[in-house]
């Protein structure tokens, strides 16, 4: 810029306006920036909400045609092969070991189980592993192992376990209860419990976990090696 002085020029630096007008008299913007990224993340708002209400109406769909109902799983048979009750002394008759107060007795057991898995809905169902305890007055004597499968649909497997127990030392708190059981009444009552995990599966996609629950109270006469009695739930079954 070229100014005139008494008769001379003078250049200066350029003023504001003459600034601005070079640069078109506009300055930097962030506004259009700001509105771009909130639109954006309207639109990924609006998508997720859009697939979540489409994945629940699938879900609804699928509940009202499948219409799933939840497995059963139940202890069918139990064999015994064995079961041996051996005080410390071995030599006491049946009338002295009511008398004497034990402080420990071994307890050697096995049996057979066999469970039924019924499936009564429309599609398969995959069942997790499971196990099963083995308890006498609530000790845990051993377990019953069943490995994972898949049931198709409207169908019914046998699924068959053992438990062996080799020489349980059990303590004198129930020591005195298991000799007088097998010795006197010949009957000792085990219970069998345990959670089986199942999940439906619908078009290659597996359910949330549902879950049965089975608790049997069974009795073995030691004389007799055999089972005497059976009780899964409200349901008993006398041998």
């Amino acid at each position: 810029m070229t100014t005139r002085s008494n008769g001379g020029e003078h250049h200066g630096p350029p003023s504001y306006a003459q600034r601005r007008a070079h640069y078109g008299g506009v300055g930097p913007s962030y506004g259009g920036g700001s509105a771009s990224f909130r639109g954006c993340c309207c639109c990924i708002f609006l998508l997720l909400t859009f697939l979540a209400l489409l994945a629940l109406a699938v879900a609804l769909v699928v509940v009202l045609v499948v219409k799933p109902r939840r497995p059963q799983f139940d202890l069918n048979q139990v064999s015994v092969q064995y079961l041996l009750v051996t005080p410390p002394s071995s030599t006491a008759s049946p009338s002295t070991v009511a008398a004497v107060v034990p402080a420990a007795a071994y307890l050697s057991l096995n049996i057979t189980l066999l469970f039924t898995a019924m499936n009564p809905n429309k599609v398969g169902i995959r069942y997790g592993a499971t196990a099963f305890d083995v308890m006498y007055h609530g000790v845990p004597l051993g377990v019953a192992a069943v490995p994972g499968f898949e049931q198709p649909a409207h169908s019914t497997r046998l699924l068959q376990t053992r438990v062996i127990v080799d020489r349980f030392n059990v303590l004198q708190a129930d020591a005195q209860d298991l000799v007088r059981d097998a010795a006197i009444s010949d009957r000792v009552d085990l219970r069998i419990t345990g959670d089986v995990s199942a999940k439906i599966l619908v078009l290659g996609f597996s359910s949330p976990k549902v879950q049965v629950s089975v608790d049997c109270t069974i009795a073995i006469s030691p004389k007799r090696q055999s089972l005497t009695y059976k009780q899964c739930g409200v349901d008993g079954l006398s041998v």
